[in-house]
């Protein structure tokens, strides 16, 4: 009888949804940072601290879309329509996370 080793690599799928969410939350980082940086005088009624808020909440956000994207890489592995229709509603939930992430951290400032 032959022994037979089946050597397979294992994808270590805890270091890609890292990258994958630090990527979405770099993201919302940059693009929340871009839209509080324009800010000039701001209401002295939100306080000193009133970036805290966004710049917690939308990377937040961004990283939860990274994660979504991540997990529907089974369906982005089977091909054809089922990769195009992943990608795209990866796409889609990350855009509506953001946007719901920077009405949150925005509310009561900025977006009021």
């Amino acid at each position: 009888m032959t022994q037979q080793n089946n050597l397979t690599t294992k994808k270590n799928y805890s270091v890609l949804l890292a990258k994958r969410m630090l990527l979405g939350a770099g993201i919302g980082l940059f693009l929340i940072g871009l839209l509080l940086s324009t800010v000039n005088n701001p209401n002295p009624a939100w306080g000193k601290l009133w970036m805290i808020r966004p710049l917690l909440i939308v990377p937040l956000a961004g990283a939860t879309g990274g994660a979504f994207y991540h997990f529907m890489g089974e369906f982005r592995e089977r091909g054809s329509w089922k990769r195009l229709f992943a990608n795209l509603l990866s796409l889609l939930v990350f855009i509506i996370g953001l946007w719901l992430g920077s009405v949150l951290g925005l509310s009561g400032t900025l977006w009021n």
